[in-house]
């Protein structure tokens, strides 16, 4: 069987590349993709697969072998409605099937298709986009919902949401959890990481004493304001304790860079947007805690990347945070500021209960691999192919 795969949003991050590694910032749709290539690369060895991509491939993805191939096509503007397109409609040899984990369909498809469609945050809050991104999601991503012949989405919270939004057969959508991130670092990096640790943290971050820990692109929809709030009326019941926000800017972040000096806690909040992923598994080791207080998430993967380090997750009782944290998180009202702060104060007051969460965390954690992923998104791919 022949796959051809759209692999833009793997190489064309949306907050462009490290400075040390050269390699692109991945989060979101963006870590989703390549995480799953690379899975698919290690466990199919079988099928043949065309990797469309509108740049080289970068250098931690998977190398070219007899049955994975990578297809570069020129072109950046809407690459994969104009350019990828036209490759599709011209080439000669088709696939059996095409698969674009990018949210997006190109216009031009006459062969079994497979789309994945991560959230539909953008129908709950569409204040909270721009408005050039909402009109392209509301646009094109219906086309590509109504166009696909099967479509993957990653919680059972996002595929009710689709049913309800899109009318769409519940069984033309399959639900795949994502996996927890492979370790790209070797074991004895990470013993010299971890005896860095005070160096990293207090020499080079200047982050000292206690902290809460929150890692996400900053955006309204992750409710960071409301969380500096909460962590302001702590301050007076919880010494030297500190918020520590790990993330990118990435749209109507004005508010939530402002929000410390509002809430009196300038002194206490630090914002770090350059952590490496070699980096940050010492925020979680050393945080008290992990707070996501998301208005609405597609699955929630920092819930999972908290858990493995050994850090207790506090975060959002919507959309699909329950299916991610399972029994080991402890969950608050994301609208309620009383409530965040109580459950944080909790987990920061009970030892136990914290040790709890950690065990419990750890567990949580297995059931969830890129492997799986990526076995049960070939799964959907070879039925379909077989089916039409």
């Amino acid at each position: 069987m022949v796959i051809g795969i759209n692999a833009y949003e793997a190489v064309v991050p949306r907050f462009g590349y490290d400075r040390a590694t050269g390699l692109p910032n991945r989060v979101g749709s963006s870590e989703f993709c390549f995480q799953l290539l690379t899975a698919l690369s290690i466990i199919d060895k079988q099928n043949e697969y065309f990797i469309y991509l509108p740049i080289n491939p970068a250098s931690d993805m998977p190398a070219e072998t007899k049955n994975w191939h990578y297809e570069v096509i020129k072109g950046r503007t809407l690459w994969t409605l104009i350019a990828l397109s036209k490759k599709l409609f011209f080439d000669k040899e088709k696939p059996d099937v095409f698969f674009s984990p990018t949210h997006y369909l190109p216009f031009y498809v006459t062969y079994p298709s497979v789309v994945s469609i991560l959230d539909v945050s953008y129908l709950h809050f569409p204040k909270l986009f721009k408005k050039r991104d909402l009109y392209q999601l509301k646009l094109w991503g219906r086309y590509s919902i109504k166009k696909a012949k099967k479509i993957i989405t990653i919680s059972k919270s996002s595929k009710n949401d689709i049913i309800k939004a899109y009318g769409v057969s519940e069984n033309k959508i399959s639900v795949i959890y994502p996996g927890v991130k492979s370790e790209i670092q070797s074991a004895s990096w990470r013993t010299k990481l971890k005896m860095q640790n005070s160096k990293l943290l207090k020499e080079k971050y200047r982050v000292k004493g206690d902290y809460i820990l929150f890692v996400g692109t900053l955006q309204p929809r992750k409710n960071i304001e409301r969380l500096v709030e909460a962590f302001s009326r702590l301050k007076s019941k919880v010494k030297n304790l500190n918020l520590v926000i790990i993330g990118k800017k990435g749209w109507m972040y004005e508010d939530i860079l402002n929000a410390p000096e509002k809430y009196n806690v300038s002194d206490r909040v630090k914002f770090l947007d350059s952590v490496s992923d070699e980096e940050l598994p010492v925020f979680y080791q050393n945080a008290i805690c992990f707070v996501l207080p998301s208005l609405y998430e597609g699955f929630g993967l920092p819930v999972l990347e908290a858990m493995k380090y050994g850090c207790p997750v506090i975060t959002s009782n919507v959309s699909s945070l329950p299916e991610a944290g399972g029994d080991a998180a402890l969950y608050f009202n994301p609208e309620n500021v009383n409530d965040i702060a109580e459950k944080i104060k909790k987990v920061i007051e009970d030892k136990t209960l914290r040790e709890e969460m950690i065990q419990k965390g750890y567990q949580q954690i297995k059931k969830f691999s890129w492997e799986k992923t990526a076995r049960e998104t070939l799964q959907v791919l070879e039925q379909l192919a077989k089916s039409s």
